[in-house]
Parts: structure tokens; C-alpha cells; sequence
């Protein structure tokens, strides 16, 4: 998976510290990090090009987003906001679910095991 952005090196430490992953390629344009096991691995890229994502107006569209399985909606949303991420309007907090985005703003979503309904 490969998620563009204004700067890779900026970015990766808040996807570091959300997914608890390490870097597997460190460049000022790209910065790759490796989930474990079988799982793909995530890419930062560098583009000069980059729009952030308007989640209520889908103008531009997002693309894609990731959803993120937690045990605790509270508490992995404290971990998120510390981290430089934020919860975006409209979520409205429903119980399963919750819309965040990253610090550059590619939306992404925490769900719980009752959310996956």
C-alpha cells in the first residue's frame, strides 16, 4: 500500500507509533514501513501534487483509507489525538466505529469487533 504525501519523513513517525512498526527503507521521499508477518507493507511517498481529502464533501475523494481493528474506541482515540491525528467532524463518536485523519489528513477509521457488523 502506498499513501502519498507533502513529506514521508514527517509523516511516518505518526504511522510508527499508531501500528507499532518499524521502518524497512528510510528516504526523503519515500519511507516504507513493514506491518509483520504476511501482512503488505505500507509506503509513504513523497508528491509535490498532494491534496488533502475532503471527508464530508468527498472533494477530492479520498481514495482509500485504512480501518484499524482496537479493543477500546476511548483509548486508542487518546493515543490517535496524541499523536498529531484528529477526529473528523461528522463522526458524530456511533459505538464500532470512528473517523480520524493523520496529521497531512488521509482519513482512517478505528473499529471495534462490534463495529465490523
Amino acid at each position: 500500500m502506498v499513501v502519498d504525501c507533502p513529506d514521508p519523513q514527517a509523516l511516518a513517525p505518526f504511522y510508527e507509533a499508531l501500528l507499532g512498526v518499524s521502518r524497512t527503507k528510510d528516504g526523503t521521499d519515500h519511507v516504507r514501513l513493514t506491518l509483520g508477518g504476511d501482512q503488505p507493507e505500507l509506503a509513504l511517498h513523497r508528491t509535490d501534487h498532494y491534496v488533502r481529502p475532503d471527508w464530508k464533501r468527498g472533494e477530492p475523494a479520498q481514495q482509500l483509507h485504512l480501518d484499524l481493528l482496537v479493543a477500546d474506541l476511548d483509548e486508542a482515540e487518546r493515543e490517535v489525538l496524541a499523536l498529531g491525528g484528529h477526529l473528523l467532524d461528522g463522526s458524530d463518536k456511533p459505538i464500532g466505529y470512528r473517523v480520524y485523519a493523520d496529521p497531512v489528513g488521509h482519513p482512517f477509521c478505528l473499529v471495534t469487533p462490534e463495529g465490523l457488523g
